[in-house]
C-alpha cells in the first residue's frame, strides 16, 4: 500500500512540473516570436522605404520594383 502512495505521489508531482516547464516554454516561445515578428516587420518598413526612395523607376511601385532588381541581379 505504501508504495502505490509513492507512485501516485510520484505521478502527481511529475505531472506538475511538466504542466509548469510547458507553462514556461510558451511563454518564452511567445515572447521570442513577438520579438522576432517586431524586429522583422521594422526591418520591411526601412526596406521598402528605401527602395520607395532610391530604387523605384519611372512611378513603379515597392514590390514592381523589388521584383525588377531580384530579375536583374538573377541575369548577372
Amino acid at each position: 500500500m505504501a508504495e502505490s502512495k509513492i507512485a501516485r505521489l510520484s505521478q502527481k508531482l511529475s505531472e506538475k512540473a511538466v504542466e509548469g516547464y510547458e507553462k514556461i516554454e510558451n511563454n518564452v516561445v511567445g515572447g521570442y516570436n513577438k520579438i522576432e515578428k517586431s524586429v522583422v516587420d521594422s526591418y520591411t518598413k526601412i526596406e521598402d522605404r528605401f527602395v520607395k526612395r532610391y530604387l523605384t523607376k519611372n512611378g513603379e511601385t515597392v514590390d514592381e520594383a523589388k521584383k525588377r532588381i531580384k530579375k536583374e541581379i538573377n541575369n548577372i
